[in-house]
This record gives structure tokens, C-alpha cells and sequence, in this order.
């Protein structure tokens, strides 16, 4: 098995990385700079979107940091980070909440413009910024982990969201969420993942 990590450090791929290593992945990553780089080979050859990050696993490409995840635990099924029958509803519904209204409510008040007029929120897909981060806050207020007391591969996706907004205030710093972000970053497969992204930016840094 034979697995291409394309990444940068500084980019979501940290997400990817961080699920690799959970599955005790055997990988090669290879760093796409910005810029002409990421639009040229390899636009043609890996990702359209000129953008990572991205797994070449056998000839087989996949991207999107959800799709991904969710494809590692699949395939690696040994590390029984996928969903349990009784999880399956949990498991899918908050992978895609973190891909769908965390997304897009955090980039579009990071832009500006997540002002919506209240008769139009449906349109949107999360209603409101307040409405998602008040939607995230009852679930891990009563959740250790997306399926209850087991660690999965939807707490790698919806974990690194609440992570990064709690350290860099896209979201709020709420008990729940701050102590969700500390069970998952005390864990050793991330802590590897992301001791290599920060050497990594660090040499980018002084290069």
C-alpha cells in the first residue's frame, strides 16, 4: 500500500497529516509551494483545484480534508477509527457539519461577510454563525467525543475546527470546546503530526 501525501505545512493539510498518523499510515508526504507550483504539474496531475492537500494512494487520488479522513478510516480499518454500526449517525452527521456550517460560518465571518438577513439564513446552509457555534457548544457540553467515549476519525476532522478556532478566536473560547481541543491535542498522534508541519515551517521559515 502506497500513499502520496501532497501537503504544505502551512494549510489543512496539518489535518490529513494528523489522520495518517492515527492510522499508522506509512507515507511519503511531498510539499507543493504556493504559487506557480501548486498550478502547474501538479494542478494537472492531482488536484484541478490547485490546492492541497491531497493522497495519491495506489493510483487513486482523493481530496478534501473530510473526504480524506473519512476514506483513511475506512481503508485502514484495523485502526477502528471508523464508525460502529450504533455510531454510523453521529460519526456522519458531525464529520459533515464540521465540513459544511463550521466551515463556511468561520471563513465567511473571517471575511466579513456573515451578515445575513434573518429571512434568508436558510440559504446560507448554517443560518448563522451564532446559530452553528450555539449547535457545536450543546453537543460537546454532553459528548466527549463525537460517538460518545470513543475517539474516531470524525474527531480528527471536527477537532482540528474547534483547535484552530480556539486559538485563533474564530470561535469561542466555551468550556466545551476548550476541553474537547485539550483531550485531542494531548494525544501522541497528534503531537507527531504536528511537531513535523512546525519543522517543516520552520525551515520553509530560514530557507
Amino acid at each position: 500500500m502506497s500513499i502520496t501525501f501532497y501537503t504544505n505545512p502551512m494549510s489543512r493539510g496539518q489535518i490529513v497529516r494528523w489522520a495518517l498518523h492515527e492510522v499508522d499510515a506509512d507515507y511519503e508526504h511531498r510539499i507543493v509551494g504556493y504559487g506557480d507550483e501548486m498550478r502547474g504539474d501538479y494542478k494537472r496531475a492531482v488536484n484541478p483545484m490547485a490546492k492541497v492537500p491531497a493522497i495519491d494512494h495506489d493510483g487513486r487520488i482523493v481530496t478534501e480534508c473530510a473526504g480524506i479522513c473519512a476514506y483513511l478510516a475506512d481503508v485502514f480499518s484495523d485502526a477502528d477509527l471508523g464508525p460502529r454500526d450504533d455510531e454510523r449517525a453521529d460519526y456522519y452527521r458531525w464529520m459533515f457539519f464540521a465540513a459544511g456550517p463550521v466551515e463556511a460560518a468561520v471563513t465567511n465571518r473571517s471575511m466579513g461577510f456573515d451578515v445575513v438577513d434573518p429571512e434568508k439564513q436558510g440559504m446560507v446552509g448554517y443560518g448563522s454563525y451564532d446559530r452553528m457555534v450555539e449547535t457545536l457548544d450543546g453537543f460537546l457540553a454532553k459528548s466527549e467525543y463525537v460517538c460518545g467515549d470513543r475517539f474516531t476519525m470524525a474527531d480528527v476532522y471536527l477537532g482540528a475546527q474547534v483547535i484552530w478556532g480556539t486559538q485563533f478566536e474564530t470561535l469561542p473560547k466555551h468550556d466545551s470546546l476548550l476541553a474537547y481541543a485539550e483531550r485531542l491535542t494531548a494525544r501522541d498522534a497528534y503531537r507527531a503530526a504536528k511537531a513535523i508541519d512546525a519543522e517543516l515551517m520552520e525551515k520553509m521559515g530560514s530557507a
